[in-house]
C-alpha cells in the first residue's frame, strides 16, 4: 500500500522502466483525428492485464504465465485448446514462472520479498503445496535449467558468500543440493551447456571489457580455457550451446560497432561469425532439437525477431497477425506448437499459440481493458535531434491526439533507467495514460544508451550529469521547435538513473524545465556506489568504470550528485521511493527531501512501503498514475 508523505501537493508514483522485446511492424499513422476520442482514468488503463512467461507443459496442453489480473503477479496456467486461465499462486509478494518439471505438472517459480532483490527458487507440488529450495534471509538464487537426463536442475546461489554465485545440481526427486562450481574467482556462470559437460563464464573487467571462458567439468582439474580470442578489449557473452555441445555460440562487440554472434568449436577453436547485422544481436537460442533458431535484433529502439528453420534453411513466415511485434517464443518438448506474444504501442501483450505450419493462429488471451477503444491510443515515432557537439540523438515521441498547431500541449522527456538502458516501443499503461490526457511524451535515448552502437554508449562514461544531460536539454529545444508543443510548458521525468537525470537536470540546469519527476533515483552517487548490494560483486569493476569509484573519484562524484547542490532547484519536484530498494536507498530521497523543501520550493514525496526498485502491485501503479496526472495537472 501506499505510505503518503504530504509535503506541498497530490501525490505521484513511480515510472518503472519497462522494456520490450518486439519484431517491429509499420503501424498505420494514430495521428488522425478520432470523432469519438475520450480520456480514460488510471483505473481503467490499470485494468489492463500485464502478462508474460510462456512454459509449455510436458503434454503441451497447458502453458505457464505470469498475470498481474488479480492486482499483483502470479502463476496462472492457460488451456491451449479453450484459453481458459487457472489461477496456481495466491502470493502477496509478485511470483514468477520459471519451467515445469520434464516428466510431471510440478514446477518451479521464483519470488522476492517486497521488492528487496533477494529472489528464492521455489516448486510447486502437484497437491498445491509450494517449498522454498532455496531459503535463507540473505540467500539469492537463480534458475538456470534441467539436466539433460532430466533427473537434476541447477540453480545460483550466493548461500556460501553473499558476493559470489555458486552453481548448484539439485536432484529432481529428493531437491538434495551438491556444489557443482565453486566461483571463488568471481566467474559469473551464464549457462550449462546441453550434455551437462561444460559451463560458460565469463569475468567482467569493466564496461568495456569482459571474458568469456569455458570449464569442462568432466575434468576435476580443468582449470577455465578463454574464449574471449581478441587482444584488446571487447565484450562477450555466451549465447547457446548447440545440442551436441560441439559449439559455443557467444555474442560479442569485438568486431564492429554492434553486437555481432559468432560460434566458437569446442574441440578445434575455431571462431566463425554467425549471425552478424547493422544492429547489435539482443539474443539467440534454439528450440530442444536445435531445429529452430530464434534471432532478436536491436533496430531503432526494437527487437525485431526472427525464427529460422535451420532444416529449410528458411525464415518461417506467420499467418496473417494484427499489427504488432513479437517476443517471447517457445516451442513444445515435441516442437509441433510455437507459443508467442504480440504487442504494440496500441495493445498489451497477449499470448498466441501456432500449430507450426498451419494457417492459422490461435489467440489465448485479451489483455486490453474492454473499456478502452484501442483507436484512441496513440502509436510512436523514431525522432532524432543534433545536440550541443551535432551529435545525433534518438527518441521515442508519442504525440497525443488532441495536439494540433492551434491546441499546442505540454510534453514530458522521459529518461530511461540504466546507466546504459534503452527506451523502446512497445506499449506502455504509464505512457498511455499521460498521453491519454494530453501530455506529449519523448522517451529520450541519450549518449550512454545502449542500442546504438559501442562509441554511442561510451560517449557518458564518467560523464554523467554533465554530457548526458545536455542531449536532454538539447530534446527540450527540439520539442520546441514543433508547431504541437507548448514551449513554455515542458518538464523532466524518469526511473531509477533517469531519476537521477531529472533531479541533476532541475540541480544543474534550474531554469530549463518547469518540473521534475524524480522516481527511484540516485542523489548521492558516493554513498550508492558505496553501498551496492554484495551480489553485484561481479559487475562492481563494470559500474567504477563507467562511473567512478568513490574512494578515487569522490570529488567528481559528489560535483555531479543533486544532493550537494539541491540549493538550486527552484522547480516543483516529485520524488518517489521504495522502501525496500536495495539499489537506491531511502535515505537518498529523504536528504533531498528535506534540502529542497528548505528552498520553499514545492516538493511531493511518495513512499511505497511495499516496493523495491519498481513497481510489482497493481494498485500502487494506479496510485502512481494518478498521482502523475494530478502533478502535472497542478504545475505544468
Amino acid at each position: 500500500m501506499l505510505k503518503r508523505t504530504a509535503i506541498a501537493c497530490a501525490l505521484l508514483a513511480s515510472l518503472s522502466a519497462c522494456k520490450q522485446t518486439s519484431q517491429v511492424v509499420t503501424p498505420t499513422s494514430s495521428l488522425q483525428p478520432v470523432s469519438d476520442f475520450r480520456t480514460y482514468s488510471a483505473e481503467t488503463f490499470f485494468d489492463t492485464t500485464s502478462i508474460s512467461g510462456s512454459a509449455f507443459s510436458p503434454d503441451a496442453k497447458k502453458i505457464l504465465v505470469n498475470s498481474d489480473e488479480s492486482g499483483i503477479f502470479n502463476l496462472y496456467e492457460i488451456d491451449v485448446g479453450t484459453g481458459v486461465k487457472t489461477q496456481l499462486t495466491k502470493s502477496p509478494d509478485s511470483t514468477y514462472a520459471l519451467k515445469y518439471f520434464p516428466k510431471d505438472n510440478r514446477l518451479l517459480f521464483t519470488r522476492d520479498n517486497n521488492g528487496n532483490e533477494r529472489f528464492h527458487v521455489f516448486v510447486r507440488h502437484e497437491d498445491g503445496k509450494v517449498h522454498d529450495l532455496t531459503p535463507g534471509k540473505d540467500v539469492r538464487a537463480k534458475f538456470v535449467g534441467f539436466s539433460n537426463d532430466e533427473d537434476a536442475f541447477y540453480i545460483l546461489s550466493n548461500k556460501r558468500d553473499q558476493r559470489f554465485m555458486d552453481l548448484y545440481r539439485f536432484d529432481a526427486k529428493t531437491y538434495e543440493s551438491e556444489l557443482i562450481y565453486k566461483n571463488d574467482k568471481n566467474l559469473s556462470v551464464e549457462r550449462v551447456s546441453e550434455t551437462d559437460r561444460y559451463i560458460a563464464l565469463v569475468n567482467a573487467q569493466g564496461n568495456k571489457d569482459s571474458d568469456l571462458f569455458l570449464l569442462d567439468l568432466n575434468s576435476p582439474e580443468a582449470k577455465p580455457v578463454e574464449v574471449s580470442n581478441v587482444p584488446y578489449e571487447a565484450n562477450f557473452s555466451s549465447s547457446a550451446f548447440s545440442k551436441d555441445d560441439k559449439y559455443l555460440y557467444y555474442s560479442t562487440d569485438a568486431h564492429g560497432e554492434f553486437y555481432q554472434n559468432w560460434r566458437y568449436n569446442i574441440a578445434t577453436g575455431e571462431h566463425t561469425p554467425y549471425v552478424v547485422q547493422d544492429w547489435d544481436i539482443r539474443f539467440l537460442y534454439f528450440s530442444d532439437s536445435d531445429r529452430y533458431r530464434v534471432v532478436g535484433v536491436n533496430e531503432d529502439s526494437s527487437i525485431k525477431v526472427t525464427v529460422t528453420d535451420l532444416n529449410k534453411q528458411k525464415d518461417i513466415k506467420l499467418p496473417k497477425l494484427p499489427a504488432g511485434s513479437i517476443k517471447g517464443v517457445n516451442f513444445s518438448d515435441d516442437e509441433k506448437l510455437m507459443s508467442f506474444y504480440l504487442n504494440s504501442d496500441t495493445s498489451p501483450s497477449n499470448l498466441y499459440i501456432w500449430q507450426v505450419g498451419s494457417d492459422s493462429v490461435k489467440q489465448l488471451t485479451s489483455t486490453l481493458s474492454e473499456k478502452i477503444n484501442p483507436a484512441h491510443l496513440v502509436e510512436s515515432t523514431i525522432a532524432r535531434f543534433k545536440s550541443f557537439d551535432g551529435l545525433e540523438v534518438p527518441g521515442v515521441l508519442y504525440k497525443p491526439k488532441q495536439a494540433t498547431p492551434t491546441n499546442k500541449v505540454p510534453a514530458m522527456i522521459y529518461v530511461h533507467g540504466g546507466p546504459g538502458g534503452q527506451s523502446k516501443t512497445g506499449y506502455s499503461a504509464r505512457v498511455q495514460h499521460l498521453v491519454n490526457q494530453g501530455y506529449a511524451i519523448f522517451a529520450v535515448n541519450n549518449r550512454g544508451s545502449s542500442g546504438y552502437g559501442k562509441t554511442f554508449f561510451h560517449l557518458d562514461d564518467k560523464k554523467h550529469g554533465e554530457d548526458d544531460l545536455q542531449d536532454i536539454v538539447w530534446s527540450k529545444k527540439y520539442l520546441q521547435e514543433l508547431d504541437w508543443v507548448d514551449p513554455e510548458r515542458i518538464g523532466i521525468m524518469g526511473g531509477s538513473y533517469g531519476g537521477y537525470m531529472t533531479a541533476a537536470a532541475l540541480a544543474f540546469e534550474p531554469e530549463e524545465f518547469k518540473l521534475g519527476i524524480n522516481v527511484f533515483g540516485v542523489t548521492n552517487w558516493v554513498r550508492t556506489l558505496e553501498s551496492i548490494p554484495p551480489w553485484w560483486e561481479a559487475y562492481k569493476k563494470s559500474l567504477y568504470e563507467e562511473l567512478g569509484d568513490p574512494e578515487i573519484d569522490g570529488e567528481r562524484l559528489r560535483r555531479i550528485s543533486p544532493l550537494f547542490h539541491a540549493k538550486n532547484i527552484t522547480k516543483p519536484l516529485m520524488v518517489v521511493q521504495g522502501a525496500n530498494d536495495p539499489r537506491v536507498l531511502q535515505v537518498e530521497s529523504d536528504e533531498l527531501v528535506d534540502a529542497v523543501r528548505s528552498n520553499n520550493v514545492p516538493v511531493e514525496y511518495v513512499l511505497f512501503e511495499d516496493e523495491g526498485h519498481g513497481f510489482s502491485k497493481k494498485e500502487n501503479r494506479i496510485e502512481a498514475s494518478q498521482a502523475y496526472l494530478d502533478f502535472l495537472k497542478k504545475h505544468l
